[in-house]
């Protein structure tokens, strides 16, 4: 099977970068809506809990999956899964911050999406270096 291709959720990316921030201040910034409206996009505000609806001003409509509080945020996008999850380096002191998206329609949207979580990744570490 190729790379990013699996049996049960499809075509797949998952991406990753450590940050030099506690989990607290990093999740404070991804679940704020400055947060949301980065990596879900803009209007999206999400009530966590299993089930509750959200539209982002771009007309994308989903629902949380999953929402632990400083560990991770799981929501159907459109006809895709996206979860954003937080780990703690074993001092603390810094936090990897992973996005990971599945049910993509294929190679090419994987690597189209590759592209896109790594900018969210560029762009959250950039927000966060200077607070």
């Amino acid at each position: 099977m190729p790379t990013g291709l699996t049996k049960d959720a499809g075509w797949q990316i998952g991406v990753s970068r450590t940050l030099p921030h506690p989990v607290p201040v990093v999740w404070d910034f991804i679940s704020s809506s400055e947060g949301l409206a980065l990596w879900l996009g803009p209007g999206a505000v999400l009530i966590p809990e299993r089930g509750a609806p959200y539209r982002t001003a771009a007309g994308v409509t989903g629902e949380v999956r999953g929402y632990r509080p400083a560990d991770r945020i799981r929501v159907t996008h459109g006809t895709t899964t996206v979860q954003v999850a937080l780990a703690s380096t074993a001092d603390g002191s810094r936090t990897m911050l992973r996005f990971h998206q599945e049910h993509l329609a294929s190679a090419e949207e994987r690597e189209q999406q590759r592209a896109h979580w790594q900018r969210i990744l560029d762009q959250a570490a950039a927000v966060l270096d200077r607070q």
